[in-house]
C-alpha cells in the first residue's frame, strides 16, 4: 500500500479510508460518501473481513451506486458468498484472489469421503521448510555427527533464520518452495472474477500470479454485460498543451492548466516561454517562428498616401516646367527665382519620401530614408526663412535709413539658404558615423496577447525618438519661419509674398500640431507601423501642398491663364521703397486719430504725384 501511495508502477491511491475495529451505525455510509468525492478513481481495494466487506457493498447499494465502483478483494473475500449474498448486482465486476491450490491425493482413511481443505499444502510446505532448514544446518555444524552436536545445543534464532530463507525444494504442489531477503515466499494466486450470466452467478477464473500477471482479459466481464475496460483514475489525461498541476501528497491527481500566452507545453508537467522570434503552435507542444511582416504596397494605409504623393509630384513637376519655360517673365522674376527653386525642390523630395517609407525596408533604403526624410522639409523652410528674414529686414531697415541691408542680393540669399540646408546634412552624417544604418525585425511592436495574431515587422532601425530628432531642426525652422511671417503680417498684400507665406506657415503649424499627438499615441497600438508612417507621409505631403497651393499656383494661374497681367512694372530706387515703408509706419501710427484720408494727403505732399499714386504697385517688384 506504501507503495502504491508513492505512485508505484504507474498505480496510486487517491484516498484511503479505516474501518473501525467496532463501527458505528451509519460509519459506511460516510466511508461511501468520502469514496465518491473522487468521482474518477472507482476502483477500490479492500482489505477486511468478509462481514465488512458485505455491510461495505450495502451501504453503495444503498445509494444505488450499480455499476460505479470496481471492487478489488483480497482472499478474505476470494470466492465466497456471504459477502454478496443479496446485493449481487453492487457486487458485478468485482475482481478477488485466492492462493493458489493444489491437489493433494491424501485422505485419513482409504473409505473415507473426507478430503482435506486446500490450505494444507501450505502447512506441509512450512513443516518441510523447518525439516530442510534443520538438515542444513546439522551438516554444517555437526558434520558426521548422529544428533544433535554440543554446537546445536544452545541453537541461535536468527542463525535457524538464516537457514530456513536459505531453503529450496519442491513442495507439495510440484512447485519451488523459496523464500526472498524478506522472508516471503513467492506469491502464487488464482484470480476471480465475479459476474452474472443469464440470472447465475459465479466466481469465474480469469487469470493467475505466479511470479508474475497472467490474465484472461477477454473472459472478463463487467456491469451491463460489457467488455471494455473500465477506466478508474484520479484525474482525466490532460489535452495537448496543457501541463498536470500535481495535488500534494497524491501523485496520480492533478489539475490541468493551459499553457497560457506565449508559453508551450515542454513535458507533462512544465510549461516553458517561446523564443522572442517564436510563438507556440496550434497545440501548444512546441514552437513555431513568427511570421514577418512589412508594410506592402497595396495596403490601404500605403494606397492613400502614394496617391497623394503622385498628385502632388504631378503638380510639382507642372509647376517647375511651368517656372522654367516663363523664367524670364516678370512674376517669375518677382518671385526671386533662385530661392522658388529651391523651395520647389524641397517640396518635390516632401512627396517623394512617401515611396522610400513605404518601399520594403533594407540598408541601401534605410540610407536613404535618414537622409531624404527631414532634407525635403528643411529645403523648404530653409528658403521660406530666408524669404522672409529679407523682407522683415528690409522693412525695418526702411524705418531707419535708406541704407540697403545687407545680404539681400539672390546669390547671399543661396548662400543662407544652403548654409541652413548644411546644418540638416552635417547632422545626417554625424548620425551615419554613430550609428550606421540596419533593418532589424521587431518581435515587440505586434506582440499581441493572443499569439496567433503575432507578427514581427521588418523595418528600419530608426526610433521614434530618432526620427522626431531627425525631423526636429526642420521643425524649428518652420516655427521661426511662422515667427518672421507673423512680424511681417504687417506689410501691404501688395509689397511682396510676406501674407501668403504667413498663411503657409500657420496652416502647416496646424498640420503638424495634429501630427505629434497621432504619432505618439499610436505607439502602443498593434497597429503601430501603419498608422505612424501613413500619419508621417501624409502630414509631409499635406505640407508641401499647402506650401504649393498658396505660394505657386496663384502664379501659375496668372502665367497660363491672364498672361496679359505678367508685365513688367515701372522700376522705383530703393530710396522710393524706403520712402513707401516709412509711410506705411507712418500711417499705422498717425491714422487712429485723423479724418480717413487726412494722414495719406500730407504725406504725399512732400512726394511727387506719381510717386505717391504708383509706390505700392512698383514697391513689390523691387523688394523682390
Amino acid at each position: 500500500i506504501s507503495k502504491f501511495k508513492e505512485g508505484f508502477c504507474g498505480v496510486c491511491i487517491a484516498q484511503s479510508q479505516k474501518i473501525p475495529r467496532e463501527p458505528r451505525p451509519g460509519e459506511f455510509d460516510k466511508i461511501i460518501k468520502r469514496l465518491l468525492e473522487t468521482p474518477n478513481a472507482r476502483a477500490v481495494i479492500m482489505f477486511a473481513n468478509e462481514d465488512d466487506i458485505r455491510r461495505i457493498l450495502e451501504a453503495a447499494k444503498k445509494i444505488n451506486q450499480s455499476g460505479h465502483f470496481l471492487w478489488i478483494g483480497s482472499d478474505s473475500w476470494g470466492s465466497k458468498i456471504s459477502p454478496v449474498y443479496q446485493q449481487e448486482e453492487i457486487a458485478e465486476g468485482a475482481v478477488t484472489i485466492l492462493p493458489k491450490r493444489a491437489s493433494i491425493d491424501e485422505r485419513i482413511a482409504r473409505d473415507s469421503s473426507y478430503e482435506q481443505e486446500g490450505k494444507v499444502q501450505f502447512v506441509i510446505d512450512a513443516v518441510y521448510s523447518m525439516a530442510y532448514a534443520l538438515h542444513n544446518m546439522h551438516k554444517d555444524l555437526c558434520p558426521g555427527y548422529i544428533g544433535l552436536c554440543p554446537r546445536m545445543s544452545t541453537i541461535d534464532g536468527k542463525e535457524l533464520l538464516s537457514y530456513i530463507r536459505a531453503v529450496n525444494f519442491n513442495g507439495s504442489a510440484g512447485t519451488p518452495v523459496t523464500f526472498n531477503e524478506n522472508g516471503d515466499a513467492p506469491g502464487r494466486y488464482d484470480i476471480f472474477q465475479y459476474q452474472i450470466n443469464n440470472k447465475s452467478t459465479e466466481y469465474k477464473i480469469i487469470g493467475h500470479w505466479t511470479n508474475q500477471l497472467h490474465l484472461n482479459v477477454e473472459d472478463m466481464q463487467w456491469a451491463n454485460r460489457e467488455h471494455t475496460h473500465p477506466a478508474s483514475v484520479c484525474s482525466l489525461p490532460c489535452k495537448p498543451g496543457e501541463r498536470k498541476k500535481t495535488v500534494k501528497g497524491v501523485p496520480c491527481c492533478w489539475h490541468c492548466e493551459r499553457c497560457e500566452g506565449y508559453n508551450y507545453q515542454v513535458d507533462e508537467l512544465t510549461c516553458e516561454l517561446c523564443p522572442l522570434d517564436q510563438r507556440p503552435n496550434v497545440n501548444r507542444t512546441g514552437c513555431q517562428l513568427i511570421p514577418i511582416i512589412k508594410l506592402e504596397w497595396h495596403s490601404p494605409w500605403a494606397v492613400v498616401p502614394v496617391f497623394i504623393a503622385i498628385l502632388g509630384i504631378i503638380a510639382t513637376t507642372f509647376v517647375i516646367v511651368t517656372f522654367v519655360r516663363y523664367n524670364d517673365t516678370p512674376i517669375v522674376r518677382a518671385s526671386g527665382r533662385e530661392l522658388s527653386y529651391v523651395l520647389l525642390t524641397g517640396i518635390f523630395l516632401c512627396y517623394s519620401i512617401t515611396f522610400l517609407m513605404i518601399a520594403a525596408p533594407d540598408t541601401v533604403i534605410c540610407s536613404f530614408r535618414r537622409i531624404f526624410l527631414g532634407l525635403g522639409m528643411c529645403f523648404s523652410y530653409a528658403a521660406l526663412l530666408t524669404k522672409t528674414n529679407r523682407i522683415h529686414r528690409i522693412f525695418e531697415q526702411g524705418k531707419k535709413s535708406v541704407t540697403a541691408p545687407k545680404f539681400i542680393s539672390p546669390a547671399s540669399q543661396l548662400v543662407i539658404t544652403f548654409s541652413l540646408i548644411s546644418l540638416q546634412l552635417l547632422g545626417v552624417f554625424v548620425w551615419f558615423a554613430v550609428d550606421p544604418p540596419h533593418i532589424i525585425i521587431d518581435y515587440g511592436e505586434q506582440r499581441t496577447l493572443d499569439p496567433e495574431n503575432a507578427r514581427g515587422v521588418l523595418k528600419c532601425d530608426i526610433s521614434d525618438l530618432s526620427l522626431i530628432c531627425s525631423l526636429g531642426y526642420s521643425i524649428l525652422l518652420m516655427v521661426t519661419c511662422t515667427v518672421y511671417a507673423i512680424k511681417t503680417r504687417g506689410v501691404p498684400e501688395t509689397f511682396n509674398e510676406a501674407k501668403p507665406i504667413g498663411f503657409t506657415m500657420y496652416t502647416t503649424c496646424i498640420i503638424w500640431l495634429a501630427f505629434i499627438p497621432i504619432f505618439f499615441g499610436t505607439a502602443q497600438s498593434a497597429e503601430k507601423m501603419y498608422i505612424q508612417t501613413t500619419t508621417l507621409t501624409v502630414s509631409m505631403s499635406l505640407s508641401a501642398s499647402v506650401s504649393l497651393g498658396m505660394l505657386y499656383m496663384p502664379k501659375v494661374y496668372i502665367i497660363i491663364f491672364h498672361p496679359e497681367q505678367n508685365v513688367q512694372k515701372r522700376k522705383r530706387s530703393f530710396k522710393a521703397v524706403v520712402t513707401a515703408a516709412t509711410m506705411q509706419s507712418k500711417l499705422i501710427q498717425k491714422g487712429n486719430g485723423r479724418p480717413n484720408g487726412e494722414v495719406k494727403s500730407e504725406l504725399c505732399e512732400s512726394l511727387e504725384t506719381n510717386t505717391c499714386q504708383s509706390l505700392y504697385a512698383t514697391y513689390g517688384r523691387q523688394l523682390c
